[in-house]
């Protein structure tokens, strides 16, 4: 009797010293096909739904995104455009007397650009989008991976969560088709974070070094507790070898392919570090912020699920069986790269691009142990405030996305005129003569790239409305090419005279953005120009914060102010 009343009491303690992550079926099963057992009982999500949905998802960002700075125009698609067309705007750091930047990363995304403008001869526009869907379909194929990881080793909800977030944030949808090196090293944080979660030791080293090399040299932090953790559990010498190998091959084809287009023995990325890091110190000279800078940029991307991500440290403790150390190892970055980027002077928003998918990763773990915290206190998963915590998990989810969705949609919305507008200049071949010029003011930061701009243009100048930094020159083919170390140039920002264009009537074309000043616009001369096109522009100074930032039906068009983005055309006198 007694014998037989202890054997019905022991598997009881057992029962009650689970731990909270225990008590939730899928975990449980996935933590028993992690040990070996019931191997095979539940595998995790299919590769078709997360390429099905993310591919729909970057479709319509490679289709609809806007440019969001300059720096993606100037430094990566009018190089391209240049080696495409033999025509593009060069700046100071293609000079080959400073080098900074990689031909390397050009190159990659040429392979896709060239046979591109063999297939649509007369037509660059199909050219650059053709660019921008090869982008999504790396940001494509690395998301998913991640969330087809994340599920099989943590279960199919908080890869389904992660898929969402992915999809609908305003973050990723932005930056996953950025012709960016920090997008670059993005998609390879991604994938690295992903064959980390499969096991893939020596993969995710290999994946980690091309994108601090072909990507951005200072994303090593975020990938270095991946690559150490890498180090550690995978065969040391294996894992070593397979990184040192692309590394090695990697800056090896980086040192050529510069040597090739500057004309000399350069290394730009130590030429990059060697700028921002070992006593250039110039950087500072291109837009300074505060510490808060890039915890307002996160919240404005990410919203709450920002700041459900910060929070990923707290529920460690409650479930750190389930989360500790793998999750933790992948999510790390984030903290690391907040710390260290918001103590930089220069401070941009693209420069958080790498850990974007992290965030979503650390605020869907958070999400999903909402009912974690109740195990202990409350030992029936029938409690009434276990079933709250569980009730509550799709709703925090989806008023994230949903406030996702209406940024995005307030951004497209709001600020796709430049797009839209230099699109125009293709109807109008026929009314203009060969070698028309097409003038830009202050609206230089807003050009969209050479892409847009037809053949029959022969030239785009700058208009002198105020700005006194250095602006970019056409390559200039007489020095050199991308081999020139042209004289205007300097690594201060100042600005030359020789960068501005001083004869006004002789432009046949003029970009202006009208946000109806006290100043008069050039588009209200009716005697001289002719408005030819003109398209809303969101007026950020005068439209509430509210109504600008999210798109809500009726109400967003209602509270906000517009400007016009015009294309002019010069009145020619008759004679």
């Amino acid at each position: 009797m007694l014998s037989a009343e202890m054997r019905q009491r022991r598997p009881r303690p057992e029962t009650e010293e689970k731990s909270s992550s225990d008590r939730n079926t899928d975990e449980s099963r996935d933590r028993r096909k992690r040990n070996g057992v019931g191997e095979g009982e539940d595998k995790g999500l299919r590769w078709f739904l997360p390429l099905l949905v993310l591919g729909c998802l970057r479709h319509m960002s490679a289709t609809s995104n806007i440019v969001h700075d300059c720096d993606e125009v100037f430094n990566y698609w009018e190089p391209l455009h240049y080696l495409l067309y033999k025509s593009g705007f060069q700046t100071w750091e293609y000079s080959s007397e400073f080098a900074l930047r990689s031909y390397l990363y050009i190159f990659i995304h040429g392979l896709v650009a060239k046979p591109a403008s063999l297939f649509f001869p007369e037509d660059k526009v199909r050219v650059f989008f053709s660019v921008r869907l090869f982008l999504g379909i790396i940001s494509t194929i690395t998301e998913a991976a991640l969330v087809v990881a994340l599920s099989r080793k943590y279960g199919k909800r908080l890869g389904l969560y992660a898929l969402a977030m992915l999809c609908l944030t305003s973050g990723c949808f932005f930056a996953s088709t950025s012709f960016l090196p920090s997008s670059f090293s993005m998609y390879a944080v991604t994938l690295s974070s992903a064959l980390f979660l499969f096991e893939k030791y020596a993969a995710a080293v290999s994946v980690a070094a091309a994108g601090v090399i072909l990507g951005w040299p200072f994303s090593i932090l975020v990938v270095l507790p991946v690559t150490i953790f890498s180090l550690i559990r995978g065969p040391f010498v294996k894992v070593f070898i397979s990184g040192l190998f692309t590394s090695v091959i990697l800056l090896g084809l980086s040192l050529y392919v510069d040597y090739l287009c500057y004309g000399k023995l350069t290394f730009s990325v130590f030429n990059l570090l060697k700028y921002n890091v070992f006593g250039g110190g110039e950087s500072h000279l291109y837009g300074t912020e505060g510490i808060s800078f890039y915890f307002r940029n996160g919240f404005n991307n990410f919203n709450f699920a920002f700041v459900l991500a910060l929070l990923f440290v707290t529920i460690i403790p409650i479930s750190r069986k389930k989360y500790v150390p793998d999750l933790a190892i992948v999510v790390s970055p984030v903290y690391i790269w907040l710390a260290f980027m918001s103590l930089q002077a220069h401070k941009e928003e693209r420069f958080l691009y790498p850990i974007y998918p992290l965030i979503c990763v650390a605020a869907t773990a958070v999400i999903d142990s909402f009912p974690d915290i109740f195990h202990d206190k409350y030992s029936s998963e029938q409690s009434i405030f276990y079933k709250i915590a569980k009730g509550v998990r799709p709703l925090i989810l989806g008023l994230i996305l949903c406030a996702s969705h209406s940024r995005t949609f307030s951004i497209l919305n709001g600020y796709s005129a430049p797009l839209k507008i230099y699109q125009h200049l293709q109807y109008h071949h026929d009314e203009i003569e060969p070698g028309s010029v097409l003038c830009i003011g202050s609206e230089w930061h807003r050009y969209p790239s050479s892409f847009f701009v037809p053949a029959y243009i022969e030239q785009v100048k700058w208009i002198d409305e105020g700005f006194n930094g250095l602006l970019p020159f056409p390559f200039n083919e007489t020095l050199g090419g991308t081999k020139a170390a042209p004289h205007y140039f300097n690594n201060k920002n100042k600005a030359t005279k020789e960068q501005y264009f001083g004869d006004i009537d002789a432009c046949s074309f003029f970009i202006e953005l009208d946000l109806r000043r006290p100043y008069p616009a050039r588009g209200t001369d009716f005697s001289k120009w002719e408005t030819l096109a003109a398209i809303p522009f969101l007026d950020r100074e005068l439209s509430p914060a509210m109504y600008r930032s999210f798109f809500i039906p009726y109400k967003w068009a209602e509270n906000n102010v517009f400007g016009l983005y015009k294309l002019l055309k010069q009145i020619v006198p008759s004679d």
